[in-house]
């Protein structure tokens, strides 16, 4: 824990600081690093069985409770072209299984979004909440739902209006936050902060200047919630999704060589501008997407990739496969709670999300005084 809770990134990823040169064997890796020598298949495996459980728990468990037996019945009638017209078939597909399958890809959108988002910045702690990415996107997507923005885009019309205000929320902390040509890390954090809260200022103008009837909605969906997920939801954060990942996966070495710094990764043969300009907008493009079918959810990608990372080590080619699944997992389960834990009624899952992420930053915190990305 402490490589993650009391280091700059750069030295949270030995791994990338230490590149084996071609021909000569790279460095021994530390003594204490074992959770390195867990071997990737076998961690993807653990992370997909999770994955499976807690889908089924979240499809079975609910006011009508269903056996795990009965909700695969459905999901295999269903995909087999005869479909399940009975009560529980309608319970799962078209009600629980749409949450729980939009829950998982908003888990793993965010769970990358952080992972990523700590490397870009080379700090820890950052996460798109934190830098005031999604209260950007919720800009967006309030101005879409109230104002009727982007109203000739249909269905796409919330996902274009959040992805353009996560993108100008983060586009507009770095400006702020550089000092020259380089990003300081205290700054970037502290205006992360402070942009956050004149968004949600922003945000709270539109819900006082819109609709009336529609402000109780929305400021539920602010808290984050997936009562309203359906089908037609599910295949813009998907791909999204899958893009990102496909191009992220394809540039793990450079992020590994980026964690260390501009300079030694620039001197690693990575063309930094370029990848920081992506990773701006993959970052932007995930959070967008995942601000636009749920509303603001913090603290998910901050812990999870503190979680993987202390499971499977720094390195990106194992650290955002294991995410994506794990992430995935930790979003239905606080779903999962916050319909049921107050039921019948429900809970905002940021509340829940916030809950679990608050205290756990905390303690990265006091584990040994963070320094914000400084060089001791």
């Amino acid at each position: 824990m402490d490589d993650l809770a009391g280091t700059p990134v750069a030295e949270a990823h030995p791994a990338a600081a230490t590149p084996s040169s071609p021909g000569r064997p790279g460095p021994a890796r530390p003594a204490g690093r074992r959770r390195d020598r867990i071997p990737l298949p076998l961690v993807l495996g653990a992370c997909g069985v999770l994955l499976l459980i807690t889908m089924t728990a979240g499809v079975g468990i609910g006011s009508v409770p269903l056996s795990p037996g009965a909700v695969w019945h459905v999901v295999a009638s269903e995909l087999s072209g005869h479909p399940d017209n009975t009560v529980a078939g309608i319970i799962v597909w078209q009600i629980r299984l749409p949450r729980v399958l939009l829950a998982a890809v908003v888990g793993a959108a965010l769970t990358t979004a952080g992972a990523v988002v700590q490397v870009l910045v080379r700090n820890a702690l950052a996460d798109p909440f934190l830098l005031g990415v999604s209260s950007g996107a919720s800009v967006g997507a309030t101005a879409v739902l109230l104002l009727g923005a982007f109203a000739s885009l249909g269905i796409w019309a919330i996902s274009v209006g959040s992805v353009l205000g996560a993108l100008a929320a983060m586009a507009a902390v770095f400006l702020v936050s550089r000092q020259g040509r380089q990003l300081a890390p205290t700054q970037l954090i502290l205006c992360g902060v402070v942009l956050s809260a004149m968004f949600e200022s922003v945000t709270s103008f539109l819900i006082f200047r819109g609709n009336p009837q529609a402000t109780q909605s929305v400021l539920f969906w602010l808290l984050g919630s997936f009562g309203s997920a359906n089908w037609d939801q599910l295949p813009i954060p998907l791909i999204a999704l899958a893009a990102v990942m496909a191009y992220l996966l394809a540039q793990a070495r450079p992020l590994n060589a980026l964690a260390m710094g501009a300079e030694p990764a620039a001197s690693l043969g990575v063309d930094v501008a370029r990848l920081r300009r992506n990773l701006f907008f993959a970052t932007s493009l995930l959070a967008g997407v995942a601000v636009a079918v749920s509303g603001i959810i913090g603290f998910v990608g901050l812990v999870v990739p503190h979680i993987v990372r202390l499971v499977v080590g720094s390195d990106h080619r194992r650290v955002l496969p294991a995410g994506v699944l794990f992430g995935a997992s930790f979003m239905v389960v606080g779903d999962l709670l916050a319909r049921t834990i107050v039921a019948p009624q429900e809970m905002p899952i940021g509340v829940i999300t916030a809950f679990i992420g608050a205290p756990t930053l905390i303690f990265l915190i006091r584990r040994r005084p963070y320094l914000y990305g400084a060089t001791q």
